[in-house]
């Protein structure tokens, strides 16, 4: 029997063939036998079909409950002809469709995490999506689709320039699905800009592949390839790939198995590099000679704005080399070392050396598993006095009294509107009494000085802080005319 797919739409080409031998007339479809003929890359995909019968809009009567098909009475599909694709594909490869796909499948965000689809759902998803302009993020994580899936997603992706995004992270690929996705990548020719492969038994040998491919690849923009088994191996092929990557502006390389070596590697790699922005190096074991590494990194690299190096055993050694390079950079924003077993003192390194770099750009640093005493909180009153917009997070502070604990920690927005009821203003009215221009924004510095300053309402200088974090807009300059609806 010859499987004619409706004239619209069409599959131009791919590699999937397929043979179907009914049963006895009246056969269910999940009983039809289904068979598989393996066939080489260079054939072309095409589908015989005799026409669809003409739907009646009938209320549909109750389905057999072994099957995960609900019809739904909606005039798109019988319009885009996309339902009738999917479901001749499902019987193509011998699979019960999936209801949610069919509800969704012009929606342009779809989701099929936990699915359970295995390599034959995942064709026929992959059949349906080939002229599909509606799905521009795929979600495809934990449904062991293995290598023989990811064939069928390539496949859809030589025809399908509209998918943007796609995860298919822990569906145990292997080596022979990075192959397969690095063969493809390689030749640039896909839109897929986020690429999510976490937790996919990537070990050393898939790291080769998957670099040479990123290497000239710059399309792709976020990859995700972490909870992974690379080791210091692949963080020297990953720092080959950085060294001369022009496409990736975010990469997530957490959980995976780097030490020093690779870490070396890795650092040496972000040297030159001029795009990545974000990086997430957290659950390693980078310790300290990798830290010295990241310090130099810190010192040469322009472009680095969100690092991630919490649980990496890295400790006030560590933090010095990094505070080194925080001395210089003028780039970075977020610095995260939580899990890390840095005591007060290397923290009071890091806070210092933001302090002494009067271009630094820094606006949270995490070291929020370290407990400080309150001589650190009057050293870092000296830092938010430089730089206004910094944020550290820190533990708790060691042997704070209860009456300083509560005045730290009063919410100081409350603090401003009993002020405000009090003397019968608005919030906002108190805001624009301290502003000499009288208008809605100032400066974060300005803001900071003239709240440290005024009297109505009495604030330390974390309470501003905690105000400024309300009101900053991220560019420099505080706002608060979304308070004029604030009753007195």
């Amino acid at each position: 029997m010859h499987i004619q797919f409706p004239s619209k739409p069409t599959l131009p080409r791919a590699c999937w063939e397929g043979r179907i031998t009914a049963g006895s007339p009246g056969m269910p479809p999940h009983e039809t036998e289904t068979e598989l003929v393996p066939q080489s890359s260079d054939k072309t995909l095409y589908c015989e079909a005799e026409p669809p019968p003409t739907v009646e809009k009938v209320k549909p009567a109750r389905e057999n409950s072994e099957t995960d098909l609900e019809i739904e009475d909606n005039e798109k599909f019988f319009t885009t002809g996309q339902k009738e694709l999917y479901l001749e594909a499902c019987k193509l490869v011998g699979v019960v469709p999936v209801s949610y796909f069919i509800r969704n499948m012009e929606e342009s965000c779809v989701n099929l995490n936990h699915h359970g689809l295995g390599p034959r759902g995942t064709k026929a998803i992959a059949i349906a999506l080939v002229s599909n302009t509606a799905v521009t993020k795929l979600e495809l994580e934990d449904n062991c689709i293995m290598e023989e899936g990811v064939l069928s997603l390539v496949e859809m992706l030589q025809e399908n320039y509209y998918l943007q995004e796609m995860n298919i992270s822990n569906n145990h690929l292997g080596l022979e699905g990075a192959r397969i996705i690095s063969d493809f990548f390689e030749r640039n020719s896909s839109s897929i800009w986020n690429l999510e492969l976490s937790g996919n038994d990537f070990k050393e040998e898939s790291a080769a592949p998957l670099c040479q491919a990123l290497s000239t690849n710059y399309r792709i923009k976020k990859l995700d390839l972490s909870h992974n088994q690379f080791s210091d191996i692949g963080g020297e092929q990953l720092g080959q790939m950085l060294a001369i990557n022009v496409g990736l502006t975010s990469l997530d390389l957490s959980w995976n198995n780097f030490h020093t070596r690779g870490a070396v590697a890795l650092c040496n790699g972000l040297r030159g590099n001029v795009t990545l922005t974000k990086l997430d190096l957290s659950m390693n074991g980078l310790g300290n000679e990798g830290a010295v590494a990241l310090g130099e990194v810190l010192r040469l690299n322009s472009c680095l704005v969100y690092l991630d190096v919490g649980g990496n055993d890295i400790g006030n050694e560590g933090a010095s080399k990094i505070s080194k390079g925080l001395e210089s950079n003028e780039s970075l924003r977020v610095l995260k070392l939580f899990l890390n077993p840095i005591s007060m003192d290397g923290a009071i390194l890091l806070i210092l050396a933001i302090k002494r770099n009067p271009k630094s750009r820094m606006e949270e640093l995490d070291i929020s598993n370290v407990l400080v005493s309150e001589q650190f909180m009057k050293t870092l009153d000296g830092v938010y006095a430089v730089h206004p917009q910094l944020d550290v997070v820190f533990k708790a502070v060691q042997g704070l009294s209860a009456k300083k604990t509560i005045f730290l920690l009063t919410n100081p927005m409350k603090l401003i509107q009993n002020y405000a009821d009090q003397h019968k203003i608005t919030v906002m009215d108190f805001f624009k009494s301290l502003n000499p221009t009288g208008t809605m924004k100032m400066s974060v510095d300005e803001f900071q000085k003239v709240m440290i300053e005024q009297t109505k309402v009495p604030l330390n200088q974390y309470q501003v802080r905690e105000v400024i974090k309300k009101l900053d807009e991220k560019t420099g300059m505080v706002n608060f005319s979304f308070l004029n609806t604030m009753k007195p």
